[in-house]
């Protein structure tokens, strides 16, 4: 029987209540070397839905899974189907608050690294620079044969032409850019396959399921080793890949500082939880360090 990836995460202890004092995070950030871990919740003002925050799009989605997509024919039509139709709206996403802040942290000399668990590309897109996309991008398509890398609106045309007048009412977009479609609305959809070699192609993103590729770990694992204090942004944390980050900062000593309207799975491991919307909370930041550029477009 095939083991699911773990999707959701519920407290087996008592975890202190959130903050809504923001000193913590600005002294922080005012010494320098802060390392940034964000997560879905920080687009969420960006129009793209979290998983599991509240309205969540775990509480009425299934995340495609690597096991799933590699398994069938059926499985891929499925989610290409419903990715293309999702990447039309997640596209058309703009940077927040939240990344502008960001980006107008790291342009002061404050920050020492951003790693992001989100496939949007919207630190980029707000001037973030050298971020580590820890489970890929969906602006990128790779194939499992012969493993060559292409720009996702290349397929997007591909699919365009080979789906004429596919133009189902999606009844939600998901925080994968997976649209909720009925396997009705798939209907025939036609997917296409490698330009190079015919093979299946996937977007360059880590499906639940798959594992991080070892060496963007390592490579997080060093930026963690050099940082000053780790700074989580809009995470649950509920799966490994951004936990252990957190949990290596504990065990050298580091600060870890969270900032997410709910209870966190690192949350045992912070000296605070900050609970405030991060556009809000990173906004105001900002204002107490006197950096400007961070509420602006």
């Amino acid at each position: 029987m095939r083991m699911r990836p773990t999707l959701s995460w519920t407290p087996t202890e008592d975890l202190p209540p959130g903050s809504t004092d923001l000193e913590p995070v600005a002294e922080a950030l005012s010494t320098g070397g802060v390392l940034v871990l964000s997560g879905a919740g920080l687009s969420t003002e960006s129009g793209i839905p979290d998983y599991r925050g509240e309205g969540g799009s775990l509480n009425r989605h299934t995340p495609m899974t690597y096991q799933d997509f590699t398994a069938t024919a059926q499985a891929r039509r499925r989610y290409w189907a419903r990715s293309h139709l999702g990447w039309r709206t997640f596209g058309r996403a703009r940077p927040n608050a939240g990344h502008r802040a960001v980006a107008a942290f790291a342009r002061h000399g404050l920050l020492s690294g951003v790693i992001t668990q989100n496939v949007d590309g919207l630190h980029q897109a707000a001037g973030s620079e050298d971020v580590v996309e820890l489970h890929g991008s969906l602006d990128r398509v790779v194939c499992l044969s012969c493993g060559a890398l292409s720009p996702r609106r290349e397929l997007a045309r591909r699919l365009e032409e080979a789906n004429a007048g596919f133009e189902p009412v999606a009844a939600g977009i998901n925080p994968d850019g997976d649209a909720d479609l009925t396997d009705e609305q798939v209907g025939d959809f036609r997917v296409v396959p490698c330009a190079v070699c015919g093979g299946v192609l996937k977007p360059d993103v880590v499906f639940f399921g798959e594992a991080v590729p070892p060496r963007r770990v390592e490579h997080c694992r060093e930026l963690v080793h050099e940082a000053a204090s780790l700074l989580v942004l809009g995470s649950s944390l509920t799966v490994m890949s951004g936990l252990r980050f957190v949990r290596q900062a504990a065990r050298a000593g580091k600060p870890v500082l969270i900032v997410n309207l709910d209870p966190t799975r690192g949350d045992r491991h912070a000296v605070t939880r900050v609970a405030l919307p991060l556009g809000t909370a990173l906004t105001a930041v900002a204002g107490r360090l006197g950096i400007p550029g961070a509420a602006g477009v």
